[in-house]
């Protein structure tokens, strides 16, 4: 008798299509594949733009959204050496990318990841190949864990990976969101100084608990000013953009010399934005950060268990909830929004 399993799809993009939870045959392990029994999701902005607009990506629907699982390994296919039954294990961001530079040339640049160009994970069971996971932290449980793929890895990527953090180094992060809130925790475990601009002194005080140093409420006060008054005019060394659009213009006000930006969020455009005589005057590192790739996320996986790092979770949602998770998505979340199977 076919085992079954159940999943939520849907049948066609828009701001408020309509997610279906349906059924169909748990898939069998090919050759060099993993089957893995999904024990929680999270949710990233990404999948509120999938959801409206498929993103200009070829879906084929029914289709599965989301990217982010952590679950446990059921079944192996033949030839498979990395997993065995019973190992916990998380999703990767973009498969197939290893380590170094993403498969992909000037013409095409890669974005194939999970929820997207591939299939997602909202699914009580899903078949990949076993080079599309790493095995998941041991400090954490699966709803934190399954925060790190795509939001973790990415805070990571930036500071770690690419941005050299140091001790003593400003790093200031826009907003409340998954990314930020990582970005915080990642920052102070490295001993920086951190900023944090949101909207309200609840959420700047939440975010000082998490070891922010300095609240910065965007709606009181000029940000850039406060950052200039706060450093004595040195600014920022490392900026989390997450508004993208025009904003990037602040963010280059308030950049350091020889300072690093990383454009993570698309908030207020996708078309980028600022005074080119800061950029020739400060000479900072614009970069751009697509998630990150296998060997950067087993890094930050052994780093979350090194110095204790607990994912901020906003609420976990049961399976069956999966449409509220969604509308939470859409109102904003103080850190992950998980989805418990």
């Amino acid at each position: 008798m076919t085992k079954t399993m159940r999943r939520w799809t849907l049948d066609k993009f828009g701001v408020n299509a309509p997610l279906s939870l349906t059924e169909t045959d748990v898939p069998s392990p090919a050759r060099g594949e993993i089957l893995v029994r999904t024990k929680a999701v999270s949710l990233n902005y990404r999948d509120k733009l999938m959801r409206e607009s498929g993103m200009g990506l070829p879906i084929r629907f029914p289709f599965v959204p989301a990217s982010d699982m952590a679950g446990v390994v059921e079944a192996v296919g033949e030839g498979v050496t990395r997993f065995a039954p019973g190992d916990r294990v998380i999703s990767t961001f973009h498969p197939g990318w290893i380590d170094d530079k993403p498969p992909g040339d000037a013409r095409n640049p890669p974005y194939q990841s999970l929820g997207g160009f591939y299939p997602g994970v909202l699914a009580e069971y899903v078949a990949f190949p076993e080079d599309w996971f790493v095995a998941a932290p041991t400090s954490i449980d699966d709803g934190e864990a399954s925060t790190l793929p795509c939001a973790g890895l990415t805070a990571w990527f930036a500071l770690v990976e690419r941005g050299k953090i140091k001790p003593g180094d400003t790093v200031l992060v826009q907003g409340t969101g998954g990314v930020s809130m990582f970005g915080l925790q990642i920052a102070a475990a490295q001993g920086a100084d951190v900023f944090v601009t949101s909207s309200g002194p609840e959420k700047l005080s939440r975010a000082k608990a998490l070891g922010a140093r300095h609240g910065i409420d965007r709606n009181t006060t000029d940000w850039v000013e406060e950052v200039y008054r706060l450093t004595n005019d040195h600014g920022i060394d490392h900026i989390f953009e997450i508004a993208g659009g025009p904003h990037l213009g602040q963010s280059l006000k308030a950049v350091a010399l020889h300072g690093r930006i990383s454009v993570i969020g698309v908030l207020e455009g996708f078309d980028l934005s600022g005074p080119a005589g800061l950029v020739l005057l400060k000479s900072p590192v614009i970069q751009g950060i697509s998630v990150g790739h296998r060997r950067a996320l087993e890094d930050f996986v052994r780093a979350v268990d090194r110095i204790g790092l607990k994912p901020v979770i906003d609420h976990r949602y049961a399976f069956s909830e999966v449409p509220a998770a969604f509308d939470h998505l859409d109102r904003g979340a103080f850190g992950k929004i998980v989805i418990e199977f």
